[in-house]
């Protein structure tokens, strides 16, 4: 099954997409693999943004949709802001209604062992679940059943193991369920991976739609395995989401990944892009620390109207042992093509000097040295640490027991591999398909 393939590849941007209101993140797992449940949402933190985003004034009409420039603003303010990128997540007016599980699947009933749907269209902007929140839970038997339930819907349920070469493990579950008329439908999988090189991959997917048309997909994955190259241990957690609306054109995908070694290497990043009837954005972050104190980080996001107003703003970050640099730039492109920018940078030299300066394409500039303290996240708020405390699944997984003089066979390539977080290709200004 593709569940247990070696290499779960990314898949490319599908139809599975989902509407207004309704694109809610998945509800908190419950233990039981299989039963009548109904969970109420969760809420995850975000990200912590650095000093660098913090809000600026003047970033309030740049970005207004009206083509009007942004007003000139104090040198002493330019660093660019992370206000929220427009538009604001959907749903549009019409479509504001908070969806029940009820509206897509059939209501639990005492009767029969039929599994039922605890799918819920994903949020945005939510990151990366926890383990608990997925509740993953595998059984230790093989299972496949299918029924129809008293209204005429429809439902499956398996489970099963697959095993490799090299001690290759695949325990995995999968369910799902359809309306009489095919109008909704929800499917969900499980699986937990292991080999004998200490590969542990504990995962899950699911998807669903309605009868209004709207439809969703998400991935969640988290692995441990062996750096070849430093020997490390490390742990990396991803999410995909994705969801269309079927009533109006919207729709949104996001990419999230976190990846974390023993010695405090940590890289975090997201990339997302999404359109609401006549307004498309895109957004992409990334942070880095390479454990001794070096820290990069850097926002670039862009949005765009059919009637031709364009705008973004970007910055980047970085430091070591206090020195280190800040710069930006916010643009704006009206419908007649006219375009504003406005360019900043900051040069810090641990003792409490700072140079900034900057100019715009208005005619404004600067160029100052200031006593300014200089502040910044040498070390990620979420480490190492924090990720084995909460990854309790994952590392409990057992592979199967190696026998005597065998080994597992370890792939040394002639270079590392390649990043498979590289930005995927940003979708053009067209609907999502």
């Amino acid at each position: 099954m593709a569940a247990c393939s070696r290499g779960l590849a990314w898949p490319p941007f599908d139809l599975t997409t989902a509407r207004g209101a309704a694109l809610h993140r998945p509800a908190p797992r419950r233990r039981a693999a299989i039963r009548c449940c109904c969970a109420g949402a969760d809420t995850e933190p975000r990200r912590r943004l650095s000093r660098a985003a913090a809000a600026a004034p003047e970033r309030a009409e740049e970005w207004r949709v009206d083509g009007n420039k942004p007003s000139a603003a104090a040198p002493g303010r330019r660093r660019a802001s992370l206000t929220a990128m427009p538009p604001l997540p959907f749903p549009a007016p019409r479509s504001r209604r908070q969806f029940k599980q009820q509206d897509f699947y059939p209501r639990c009933t005492q009767r029969g062992p039929a599994p039922q749907s605890r799918d819920t269209p994903p949020k945005r902007d939510t990151g990366i679940a926890s383990e608990k929140e997925w509740g993953i839970n595998l059984l230790d038997e093989a299972v496949k059943e299918t029924g129809i339930n008293e209204d005429g819907s429809t439902w499956y349920r398996e489970s099963g193991e697959d095993l490799g070469e090299n001690g290759f493990r695949c325990r995995w579950a999968r369910m799902g369920g359809q309306s009489h008329d095919g109008s909704t439908e929800w499917k969900e999988t499980w699986w937990e991976k292991s080999d004998w090189t200490g590969y542990k991959e504990l995962g899950a997917e699911k998807s669903g739609k309605n009868a209004e048309g709207d439809s969703w997909w998400e991935k969640w994955k988290e692995v441990l395995y062996q750096d070849e190259w430093s020997n490390l241990a490390r742990i990396e957690r991803s999410a995909e989401k994705q969801a269309k609306s079927g009533a109006e054109n919207a729709g949104w995908y996001e990419k999230w990944w976190e990846k974390y070694d023993a010695k405090g290497w940590t890289e975090k990043g997201a990339h997302k892009y999404g359109r609401l009837n006549e307004q498309s954005w895109w957004e992409r972050w990334g942070e880095h620390y390479d454990g001794r104190g070096f820290v990069l980080k850097w926002t670039d996001k862009w949005a765009e109207t059919d009637l031709g107003t364009k705008w973004g703003d970007k910055w980047e970050e970085k430091f070591f042992a206090g020195i280190g640099s800040r710069q930006g730039e916010t643009w704006h492109v009206s419908p007649g093509g006219e375009r504003w920018s406005r360019t900043w940078g900051e040069e810090h030299f641990g003792n409490g000097k700072v140079h900034k300066y900057g100019k715009s394409t208005t005619g404004e500039s600067w160029d100052l040295v200031v006593d300014e303290e200089t502040y910044y996240e040498a070390e990620p708020h979420y480490g190492w640490a924090d990720v084995v405390g909460d990854s309790t699944q994952l590392l409990s997984i057992q592979p199967l027991e190696r026998p005597p003089g065998v080994f597992p066979n370890i792939d040394f390539s002639s270079t590392p591999p390649p990043n498979k977080d590289d930005p995927p290709a940003m979708p053009p200004s067209t609907p999502l398909e």
